[in-house]
This record gives C-alpha cells, sequence and structure tokens, in this order.
C-alpha cells in the first residue's frame, strides 16, 4: 500500500477525433449510458441529425487505458462552435476528464476560425464550466425536463 497520500496511479487519458463508425458508435455507447440510462432522456431523443461522420460537426472520444469513457461533439452555428453532448461514465467523473473534452472541443473550434464557443449547460455543471471561463447568458429553461443555462466563452489566442 502506498503510504503517499494524495497520490494516486497516473491515468493515461487519450481524446481522438472520431473519424470511423467504430469510434462513433463508441460515443454514442457513452451517452446512451449517461443521458437515456442515467439522465432518463429518451434514447430516440439523443441521436440526431448531427450523428453521422457526414455532419457538420466534430465528434470526440476520450479513452482512459484505452477503455471508452467519455465523449463529445461542436457543430458551429450563427458564429459559435456549440459544444454538446459532454458526458463522461460515472466511475470516471472528478478525474479530469470532462475539462479533456472541453479544451479539445474548444481547440477544434479555433482551428476552424471561431473565436466564441457556447453550450447548453446543465445546471448542475455550471461551476464546472465557470471554472474553465464559461459565463451564464441565460435564464434557466429545460431541454428534455432537465434545467440548463446557455453560457459562453471567448477564446484566447
Amino acid at each position: 500500500m502506498d503510504e503517499k497520500k494524495g497520490e494516486r496511479d497516473e491515468i493515461m487519458i487519450e481524446a481522438i477525433r472520431v473519424t470511423t463508425e467504430e469510434e462513433l458508435e463508441k460515443a454514442f455507447a457513452i451517452r446512451k449510458e449517461v443521458f437515456v440510462e442515467e439522465q432518463g432522456v429518451p434514447e430516440e431523443n439523443e441521436i440526431d441529425e448531427y450523428d453521422s461522420l457526414e455532419a457538420p460537426c466534430d465528434h470526440l472520444l476520450i479513452l482512459v487505458d484505452q477503455k471508452p469513457v467519455g465523449a463529445g461533439r461542436i457543430r458551429f452555428t450563427n458564429g459559435f462552435g456549440k459544444l454538446e453532448r459532454i458526458c463522461v461514465l460515472k466511475p470516471y467523473r472528478k478525474l479530469g476528464i470532462g475539462k479533456v473534452i472541453v479544451q479539445e472541443l474548444e481547440k477544434i473550434a479555433k482551428e476552424k476560425g471561431y473565436s466564441k464557443v457556447k453550450l447548453h449547460s446543465q445546471t448542475h455543471a455550471n461551476a464546472f464550466y465557470e471554472q474553465l471561463g464559461y459565463q451564464i447568458q441565460s435564464d434557466v429553461f429545460y431541454e428534455e425536463g432537465i434545467p440548463h443555462n446557455l453560457m459562453v466563452k471567448t477564446l484566447k489566442g
């Protein structure tokens, strides 16, 4: 047993930009577990017209020690990169994976020439996004019965 307090085994987090149907299916499986099974979003509402390799958006898959554990996507609308479907499997939360997803999606936005990003934050996650530089820009609204706020951020550099 390790006597050093506060140390934990290093985990290997890898962010993959989805380019194959197999990778996309892994992202969908994570989203289904988090949004459909855990949060009660109807399955028919979870997958939409942006969920294909041909759609005008970019999907991200996060692996921890080669295991798919997180996902997200970004699409571009009205001058913004819109971060969507950000999720991490429950046993892997609080390891910094959500931050990796957001930062990778922001990197994609910058590569495509966007300086502003937005997202619909579930209200319980607002503090997480505020720590990453997002600001609340709306009153609470509901998507799939879950309270959300619109949050925005201007990207630097």
